[in-house]
Parts: structure tokens; C-alpha cells; sequence
């Protein structure tokens, strides 16, 4: 069984889809709280700072929600490998089935109940005092990768100073927020580079076509609302519909939509690896890799378009 973290897509689509929910509500009670989900307190300690707050926002930072009530408190999710955070109405279940790995459920005005279902119980919430609590939270993460601060001269400084292979490097969130494996195999397949590749040793010319990817899959990504291989849904159970459009990510073995040449998967920093050795040539020197092997389809087999180049 393959669980996947939600990556930044999928975490900006819950907050979208959410959004119009709870802005705007006072947060009344948090009940049925299974104590470990709650990081570094209480349930009591999130009761007694919350409850009567009103909620006037709903950000991202990373890969975690934040909700952002009143007086500058936060209250933040993340949702790991199987978290879920919906409205009790959105989904229609089996009375035996409504309290089965239900974490918590935060109680707001006017009746409205957001559930937080995490069948592996990894999902965390942790309450944030005041604003100074969350700079220190979003400080240790690099910049979010849709925002003015990602900038080609950011990206092309940074790299520079590098000496990490690159998929590594854009996986670490102290580097650049939000990123997971789906999302640095497509756009390192996008822009050409091979994820063994090291940083400083990536051109300005190819510099520009790895920002241009990173965005560019990233926001295909959430239009399409995001990926789903089995664990992530949204709303009343919703999938994303960015699954279908994948470049690289989970098509080993299948003809390489660019050259048609055979994808292969490899391990790179101890995560399985999407890659086309014809389109992302690979460095010279770079350190062997265990390849998988899987039948190789025909052209024939693959309706794929091929992407428009950057």
C-alpha cells in the first residue's frame, strides 16, 4: 500500500475548498480530540485559548492549514499521509462508520462541524499564541514557490551556493516550502534536468526552465485540484483530477511523452524516482542508482498529448 503526503496542490485545495466555510465563524468547542493528535498541548489548552474566536482566515504555509482566528492566534493542521478536513455534512456515511478515525471535530458557529478524519493517526494540530509563535513556525521554511519571493535571482543565487543533488535539495522545506516527490519529478522531467544533478552545476538558462516548471506544474496542479493515487480526497470525498496529467511521476515504463523513449524509476535520496535518461541527460560521475524494471508499453498503448515545451 503507497500513501502519499499531500503535497502543496492538495493542501491549497482544502484550504479552497474550506475557505468560504469557516471564515467568518467563532470557533464554539473542540470535541471527540484523540489527545495525540495535538501537538505539544492540550485539548484543554486549544479549548480555553480558542473557543468564542472567530475565525477570519484560512492560509497555507507549506504543506500545513493554518486557521487564523481574532486575536492573532493560529491553529495549524497537518494532514500528513491521510488526514482529511471536511464539513460533517459534505459526507454522507454509516452511523458505525462516523466515529472511525475521526482525530477531532472543531464546532463552529451556526452549527457547522469541520471533521479531521486520519486513518494512520500521523496528522497533527498545534495551537500558535499569538503572531510572534507563527513567524518562528513559517521561518523555518523556505519560500512558497508561487510567490514574489521565488524569483530567478533567488533561485539562481541559491543553487549556486549548493552542492546537493537537486531533487534532494528542492524536497528539503527549509529550502523551498511545499514541494514533495510527485511534484520535483514532474518538474525536474519539465525543465530537462536529471535529479542526480548538482545544484551549482545547473546553467542560467536551465536555472530560468526549473522555476518556470516548478510553477508551471504546481499551478496545473491545483486547477485540476490536485493529485490523488488512493489516500487524498477533499470535501464529500472529491479527487484531483491533476492524476490524469501526470508527465513523469508513476509512469515507469510507458514511453517518455517528450522523446519517446522508455521512462525509468531510480532511487535518489531514498525516493523512488521518475526519470527519462534520453531528455535528462544524466551527469557525468553521478552516483550509481537502483533501477526498477517494469515492461516497457508501446507507443500505441499511451494517449498522452506530448507537453508544449517551456
Amino acid at each position: 500500500m503507497s500513501w502519499r503526503m499531500p503535497e502543496l496542490p492538495e493542501v491549497e485545495t482544502v484550504r479552497r475548498s474550506l475557505e468560504t466555510y469557516v471564515v467568518g465563524r467563532r470557533l464554539r468547542q473542540v470535541v471527540g480530540v484523540w489527545p495525540r493528535a495535538i501537538e505539544g498541548g492540550s485539548p484543554e489548552a486549544i479549548q480555553a485559548r480558542l473557543s468564542g474566536r472567530r475565525i477570519v482566515g484560512l492560509e497555507r504555509r507549506a504543506k500545513f492549514l493554518s486557521l487564523v482566528f481574532d486575536d492573532d492566534a493560529r491553529l495549524l493542521v497537518h494532514l500528513r499521509m491521510t488526514g482529511k478536513l471536511y464539513p460533517e455534512s459534505s459526507r454522507r456515511r454509516a452511523p458505525e462508520e462516523r466515529s472511525s478515525h475521526i482525530s477531532a471535530r472543531l464546532e463552529l458557529s451556526g452549527g457547522l462541524r469541520i471533521v479531521f478524519e486520519d486513518q494512520r493517526r500521523f496528522g497533527r494540530l498545534t495551537l500558535l499564541n499569538d503572531g510572534a509563535a507563527y513567524r518562528r513556525f513559517s521561518d523555518r521554511f523556505g519560500p512558497e514557490p508561487l510567490e514574489a519571493g521565488f524569483s530567478l535571482d533567488w533561485l539562481r543565487h541559491n543553487l549556486q551556493v549548493h552542492r546537493r543533488m537537486i531533487k534532494p535539495l528542492l524536497l528539503d522545506q527549509s529550502f523551498l516550502a511545499g514541494l514533495g516527490n510527485i511534484y520535483v519529478d514532474e518538474a525536474l522531467w519539465l525543465s530537462g534536468i536529471h535529479p542526480l544533478e548538482s545544484a551549482h552545476q545547473i546553467d542560467d538558462e536551465r536555472v530560468g526552465r526549473l522555476r518556470r516548471a516548478i510553477r508551471q506544474v504546481l499551478r496545473r496542479s491545483i486547477k485540476a485540484n490536485g493529485t490523488t493515487f488512493m489516500n487524498f480526497r477533499f470535501l464529500g470525498g472529491q479527487s484531483g483530477g491533476y492524476t490524469d496529467q501526470l508527465l513523469v511521476f508513476r509512469r515507469d515504463g510507458q514511453p517518455c511523452l517528450r522523446c519517446g523513449q522508455m521512462v525509468t524509476k531510480m532511487r535518489v535520496a531514498q525516493r523512488g524516482t521518475h526519470v527519462c535518461e534520453s531528455c535528462q541527460p544524466r551527469p557525468s560521475g553521478a552516483p550509481s542508482t537502483q533501477r526498477g524494471r517494469r515492461r516497457a508499453k508501446t507507443s500505441s498503448e499511451s494517449s498522452d498529448s506530448p507537453p508544449r515545451p517551456l
